[in-house]
């Protein structure tokens, strides 16, 4: 194993801070517990939203802290749940008054750890489970389908909706129905190396590569060989498609997403391929999202989401958005 890193028990640490150094215009980070909060307090009267999950998919979710999305993060060890008290704490640090939205991606760590986490949190609180993924219906971190790039998505639109004043009902209304219009399929050309362990999480020979594979390095739908990337969009398309079902001429957003080992020059490569079979199906893409959003440590490859849009979200979408991730707008 080769990564830049002083000690396993400190890289979480050590990028934490290197990370809030960095962005200290837009974030702050606060320790015992751990949790990323906007630089600027949460303006008084507004919805507070609140995410997080194990590390190692960054930017997901403290790059996504900032106007226009998230409200606080809370990261936990790589691939491991945050705890309960960082929940409540940064509920507590964030609350406006209008309430705390918790996103929550479909982990049964996350969910169990979370649902603790709104129970001991002060403010009144909401939740909305992100269940994206039509790899497979359950694996072993998750009951039902996993959440994965899809979060992106709905922390986005949701996170524009607060900040124009939508109330907490209205937040958990919105974000339940963007999570329903949204699907995402992932492939993977090889593992990801978590530090603790030293050592790729599978074994996958030169010329596989494994369809449907979760954020976690966690198996998907099949192990198949390598193809052409048209192949492979198509396969992964194909099964997005077949679950979404939208109809010809429905806008959709198109985000491909790297799994954070697979250079720029491949992710729009694939993005043009998806592209040609939404245009041969007369499937209107709306809006577009390209890069290392969710990723998976070091993992080469991608997944590719679609989510059908209406004017109201695509209005939320395009509203000023300034995170350490995304911005636009500014």
């Amino acid at each position: 194993m080769k990564k830049f890193m002083n000690s396993v028990d400190e890289i979480l640490n050590e990028s934490l801070r290197g990370f809030a150094a960095a962005h200290a215009d837009i974030v702050k980070l606060h320790d015992k517990p751990v949790f990323v909060t906007r630089a600027t307090p949460t303006r008084k009267g507004k919805v507070a939203l609140i995410s997080g999950g194990g590390s190692g998919h960054e930017p997901l979710h403290a790059g996504f802290v900032g106007r226009g999305m998230l409200d606080a993060a809370c990261p936990g060890q790589v691939f491991t749940s945050p705890t309960p008290d960082q929940m409540a704490a940064a509920a507590a640090a964030v609350d406006a008054g209008a309430g705390v939205l918790f996103i929550v991606k479909n982990y049964s760590g996350d969910v169990m750890n979370f649902e603790m986490g709104a129970d001991m949190a002060a403010p009144a609180n909401a939740s909305v489970v992100t269940n994206d993924d039509v790899a497979v219906e359950n694996s072993t971190y998750t009951t039902g389908r996993r959440g994965v790039a899809g979060t992106v998505v709905v922390e986005r639109i949701v996170g524009a909706a607060a900040e124009d004043g939508a109330d907490l009902a209205s937040c958990k209304a919105l974000g339940e129905r963007v999570n329903a219009a949204t699907r995402s399929l992932g492939a993977a050309l090889t593992s990801c190396t978590v530090p603790a362990a030293g050592r790729p999480t599978f074994d996958i020979g030169d010329k596989e590569m494994e369809l449907g594979v979760g954020i976690h390095g966690e198996p998907g739908r099949k192990r198949v060989a390598v193809a052409p990337a048209d192949e492979i969009a198509e396969t992964v398309m194909e099964a997005i498609l077949g679950d979404l079902a939208p109809k010809a001429g429905t806008p959709v957003l198109l985000f491909v997403n790297g799994f954070g080992g697979t250079p720029l020059m491949e992710l729009y490569l694939m993005y043009d391929a998806a592209k040609r079979i939404c245009d041969r199906r007369k499937i209107a893409i709306a809006r577009s999202l390209v890069g290392n959003y969710t990723t998976s440590l070091d993992m080469a490859g991608c997944s590719i989401t679609l989510t059908q849009v209406d004017n109201e979200m695509l209005k939320l979408w395009d509203k000023p958005l300034h995170t350490a991730a995304l911005r636009w707008g500014c």
